[in-house]
């Protein structure tokens, strides 16, 4: 079996594909276009949980088939849900400039219907985990839309109700809005800042608290939450340097979430990691930044081994991960696709790991790698 440690040391030695060429390119500049009217939250009673004996697969969109919902409310569609979301922030920039007031009716109402979307099924978390940068919007609103959407989904996964998920997505969603305020260059460059654009970078949680009390943010923990958000268990984070036990949940939540977005889509030219390698650096790290707990719940969330990974097994062949169970991360389904000598099989076989102890993985491999 594969253990965790396994994955800390680096078993992983596959290089990662040309990230930089993958990453979205920033898109120019459009002009702001009209707020979408709100459309009214919907409810959904909650999805029973899965038995304790029984792995709870990660849902794929063909597995949803857009069924209604228990009131007879049509479903809503991921993808469109998740550009809406994004669509609603590019425009949050614009406000910045206008000094108009931000809709915050609007932003809880598209966030309520994230959280709703979340509970019915998965679709929307792997939309976020894995889309590219919509046209026309710039990198800090997509960033920003996957923090909430992320966000929400390790804060149901640690007890939230949905009341505070929605105020996490909603802190979430403007997380980063003070570096609207700062050259954009330094976000391409953040491991060789000077001292001084330092000095710049770490102001932006104050800036975002500016901006969101001069938008009369509606709760006081959301203002919170986007402030300590870059504080770190050891008191080595920022503005204040707080230690772990003085920085609120939802900002260690969304400071981790933070992390593992900025390392899977960073804004370009940074090269982004595949999501088990960036599982792996959080890992190393989960002591000296982020509570244990909260590091075991975005792991069972994501997976080392997210859908749609190539990985190479112990007798040598390769695979595809088409699902994830929850209670066992690293022995997801796997769909086997060559021979332990690289032969690719004319009729692919599905294995789950969690029924095969004597297979496991050992590591992931690049698109077109052996």
């Amino acid at each position: 079996m594969v253990r965790m440690s396994d994955v800390v040391r680096g078993i992983v030695r596959d290089k990662p594909a040309d990230a930089a060429k993958d990453a979205p390119a920033a898109p120019p500049k459009s002009p702001p276009s009209p707020l979408p009217p709100p459309r009214p939250p919907v409810t959904a009673a909650p999805r029973p949980a899965p038995r304790a004996e029984e792995p709870r697969e990660v849902e794929t969109a063909a597995s949803l088939d857009a069924l209604p919902l228990e009131d007879g409310t049509p479903a809503e569609s991921a993808e469109p849900l998740f550009a809406e979301l994004q669509l609603f922030l590019a425009r949050v920039r614009e406000l910045i400039r206008t000094g108009d007031a931000l809709p915050w009716p609007e932003l809880e109402s598209l966030i309520e219907r994230s959280a709703v979307a979340l509970e019915r099924s998965n679709e929307l978390f792997w939309t976020a985990n894995n889309t590219a940068l919509l046209a026309g919007v710039d990198y800090l609103a997509f960033h920003q839309a996957r923090v909430a959407v992320l966000g929400m989904t390790i804060g149901a996964s640690v007890g939230y109700d949905r009341p505070r998920r929605v105020q996490l997505g909603m802190a979430g969603s403007l997380i980063d809005v003070g570096l609207w305020q700062v050259p954009e260059s330094l976000l391409r460059r953040l491991d060789a800042l000077s001292p001084e654009e330092q000095t710049v970078y770490r102001s932006h949680p104050k800036l975002s608290v500016e901006l969101l009390r001069r938008w009369s943010a509606p709760r006081e923990g959301l203002l919170e939450a986007v402030l300590q958000h870059h504080e770190r268990e050891l008191g080595q984070g920022f503005p204040q340097g707080l230690p772990g036990a003085a920085v609120c949940q939802d900002a260690k939540i969304l400071g981790l979430v933070d992390t593992y977005t900025d390392l899977t889509m960073p804004p370009p030219p940074r090269p982004r990691l595949r999501p088990h390698e960036a599982i792996r650096e959080i890992v190393r790290s989960k002591h000296e930044a982020f509570p244990s707990q909260l590091v075991k719940a975005l792991l069972s969330e994501i997976s080392v081994f997210p859908p749609g990974t190539l990985v190479r097994l112990n007798t040598g062949e390769v695979g595809r991960v088409t699902a994830v169970n929850r209670n066992h991360p690293l022995r997801p389904r796997v769909e086997i696709v060559a021979d332990g000598k690289g032969q690719r099989l004319a009729s692919p076989k599905t294995t789950d790991l969690a029924d095969a102890p004597f297979l496991y993985i050992t590591g992931a491999v690049a698109e077109g790698g052996r």
